[in-house]
């Protein structure tokens, strides 16, 4: 097994222990911030320190490849970024209000953002040319990749996801009108109509469709931990609508963050 195969199983594996932790330790952030975890600090600042190093990282690693002109990789690179560019570049600037975050959530999402970069990375821009696609009568790099089943609905998934969180981002953010108010309000509308975590249902279909396309391991374990981070926490902030709008969530048969699934 090598070094980088053996580097995916222990981020697995890791990912494992945190679904597990995760529906008994709540992570103090957002609706469920708390100093538990460390001094609290400006969100604003927090959400872009934490997310920046997986954008630098990765162009950092699409410079240094001698693979990055060819077609397929410079696409999973760009299509990654974007998720990236928003999340650093623009979320964080949206916010509304005066809310923190504990400086260790911040640095917790710093070091996965870090190791996430490596594996994304590490296998667009330099394992893959190790692995053999004859099995899809394909090469990586040809243009027939693109035209391939898991490629097209591996974008589309993507892209599906990618307007599911700017949808669900944008509700969230104009829940209050006043911004001396502090209360908590049930979301409506989109995804919300279904799911009371309609932004991270749209992560999940983002980096469940990244996986697809890329047709990695590196991908895979990519969603494992999304779905590992995201699927306990969407459990918690059920469970905490559930005690403040009961009847209303009752009404809609709201699911938590799969749609009529979980």
């Amino acid at each position: 097994m090598s070094a980088f195969n053996i580097f995916l199983l222990v981020m697995t594996v890791i990912a494992v222990i945190v679904f597990v932790a995760l529906y008994f330790v709540e992570a103090g952030y957002g609706m469920l911030v708390s100093s538990r975890w460390g001094k609290l600090i400006n969100n604003k600042v927090a959400w872009f320190v934490m997310e920046v190093p997986v954008f630098v990282a990765m162009v950092v690693m699409w410079l240094c490849s001698p693979h990055r002109f060819d077609l397929v990789p410079l696409l999973f690179f760009i299509i990654f970024e974007i998720h990236y560019f928003q999340r650093v570049f623009i979320f964080p600037f949206l916010m509304h209000g005066k809310s923190k975050m504990p400086i260790g959530i911040m640095l917790m999402g710093f070091c996965f953002n870090c190791l996430n970069a490596l594996m994304q990375g590490y296998w667009i821009f330099f394992e893959s040319y190790r692995v053999n696609y004859a099995a899809f009568g394909l090469h990586y790099t040809d243009v027939q990749w693109i035209c391939s089943p898991q490629f097209i609905i591996g974008v589309l998934i993507f892209i599906a996801g990618f307007a599911t969180n700017l949808h669900s981002d944008y509700i969230i953010r104009h829940l209050r009108k006043d911004p001396a108010d502090t209360k908590h309000y049930l979301p409506k509308g989109g995804m919300f109509n279904y799911v009371t975590s309609a932004n991270y249902c749209g992560e999940l279909m983002e980096w469940l469709g990244f996986a697809i396309m890329t047709w990695s391991l590196a991908g895979l374990v990519f969603f494992i931990w999304t779905f590992a981070n995201l699927v306990p926490r969407a459990n918690t902030l059920y469970h905490k609508y559930q005690k403040e709008f009961g009847a209303e969530m009752e009404g809609k048969k709201l699911k938590r963050v799969i749609p009529f699934i979980y």
